[in-house]
Formats: structure tokens, C-alpha cells, sequence
């Protein structure tokens, strides 16, 4: 399975933007972008150009990418995925990257990242309509219930990041910490998902 394994902090920097890949440590006087506000590199200070349109859609879509930590192929399918379904097919897009369980089990508050997600996923630590699913792309549907096997209730990563998450953190979402399991409810309205994200740009890009 390809993926990014470099310093995740450094993909911030390049959007400088916090993209919230570290859990904590992105809220924390420790995030980097707090004194590094621009690009990583030997020339990172004195890139001060303009971005064409095509850099500023390029830039939108890198975005996006690193936010749900989905590689060049992988998204290109969901946006063909999107652009096939009814509607916007920006918000489309949105939507389905919203589905993915790496994400579910982040925004559960199971996980400090959607990349600590993807790991414990990987070793078999939750179900889905009470069938173990080891595959972090997986997409729940609404109406699906997440929860924690009865084996891995106590790792300390679930309950330490449960602690800080508000059961009505997300509205398309129902949290039960009580039993370590949440529901996906419904597909989130665009409005509701609060990413700094113009997917617009992305729609043009691939339209070329």
C-alpha cells in the first residue's frame, strides 16, 4: 500500500496552513508553522511569487490530498466518483473522502489524526456493523455503526484522544463513549465539514 512517510509537519509549511497531522502536537506551541510560517527547504523564505491559476488549483487539490492522506491515484478516483454522481460534484467530492473510515475513526475522536487511524484500522481494531474492517479506505454508508473490538477497549491512544472530544463535535455523527462506538448518521453537508478548502478549484483543474 503506497503512502506518505515523510515529515508531515513539512506538508503544513508548504500550504501554510495548518493541516491538523498531528493531533495535539497542531494546536500546541510545538507546531512548527507556529515560528516556520513558510515553505521547507533551502529557498523556502524567498519564494514570494504569485501562483498562476493553474499553481493556485494545483496548490487547492495538494490540499485536499494531504488533509485526508490520499495519493494522486486514489483521489483522482473519487473525484471521477463524484463527478459521476448527482450534484455539486466539489461537494461530491467532499463527501466521499468524508466516508472513508481513517476519517470516521478521527472524527469519533478514536484517533489524534487520521493517520494514527489508519494504523490502528490496519491491526484490526474496529468494526464496522460488528465485522472487523481492516481497510482504511473503506467507505461506511449511513446508518453504519462504528465501535471498538471488545479486545482493544483499553488502549490508552483511543481513550486519551476520547477524552478531548465532544460527543456533538460533528452532526452527521452520534458519539457513545460509554461503549466506544459512534454512528455515521448521514452524509455531511458541505457547511458542516469545516475545512479551509476551495474544492471549486479542483473541479477546474481536472475539467482541463
Amino acid at each position: 500500500m503506497a503512502r506518505y512517510t515523510g515529515p508531515v509537519c513539512k506538508l503544513c509549511r508548504r500550504e501554510k496552513q495548518k493541516l491538523f497531522l498531528k493531533g495535539s502536537k497542531c494546536t500546541s506551541e510545538r507546531c512548527p508553522l507556529e515560528v516556520k510560517n513558510y515553505a521547507p527547504g533551502q529557498h523556502g523564505t524567498s519564494r514570494k511569487g504569485k501562483f498562476s491559476e493553474y499553481g493556485v488549483q494545483l496548490r487547492e487539490k495538494q490540499k485536499v490530498k494531504r488533509i485526508y492522506g490520499v495519493l494522486e491515484t486514489q483521489f483522482r478516483t473519487y473525484f471521477e466518483k463524484a463527478n459521476r454522481q448527482k450534484g455539486v460534484t466539489g461537494e461530491n467530492l467532499i463527501k466521499i473522502l468524508e466516508r472513508r473510515l481513517d476519517n470516521v475513526v478521527y472524527r469519533l475522536g478514536f484517533a489524534p489524526s487520521r493517520k494514527a487511524a489508519r494504523q490502528i484500522i490496519l491491526h484490526k481494531h474496529f468494526l464496522v456493523n460488528n465485522v472487523v474492517v481492516n481497510i482504511p479506505s473503506f467507505l461506511v454508508k449511513p446508518g453504519d455503526i462504528i465501535s471498538v473490538r471488545d479486545k482493544s477497549k483499553q488502549l490508552d491512544i483511543i481513550h486519551n484522544t476520547l477524552r478531548r472530544t465532544k460527543e456533538d463535535a460533528y452532526p452527521w455523527l452520534t458519539i457513545n463513549k460509554a461503549d466506544l462506538s459512534g454512528v455515521f448518521n448521514e452524509l455531511p453537508s458541505r457547511e458542516d465539514v469545516k475545512i479551509d478548502v476551495n474544492e471549486q478549484l479542483i473541479v477546474e483543474l481536472y475539467s482541463k
